[in-house]
């Protein structure tokens, strides 16, 4: 199974570009690719997952 699963799919389920959760997680999009290939602590995971759903409330906000 690939590591992270949840947060791309979450990011995925949202549209969601993974480049936008790195800019909001505040990092560049291929340091953020490389975070995520290796399976992540849950506090971070949860913290991820909070900036996807912002996300997804702004854009559906902005609609």
């Amino acid at each position: 199974m690939t590591a992270n699963q949840e947060i791309k799919q979450a990011a995925r389920n949202a549209g969601i570009y993974l480049w936008e959760v790195a800019e909001a997680y505040g990092c560049v999009d291929t340091t953020f690719s490389r975070k995520l290939r290796r399976e992540l602590p849950q506090s971070e995971k949860d913290r991820i997952l909070s900036i996807i759903e912002q996300l997804r409330a702004a854009q559906e906000a902005q609609s």
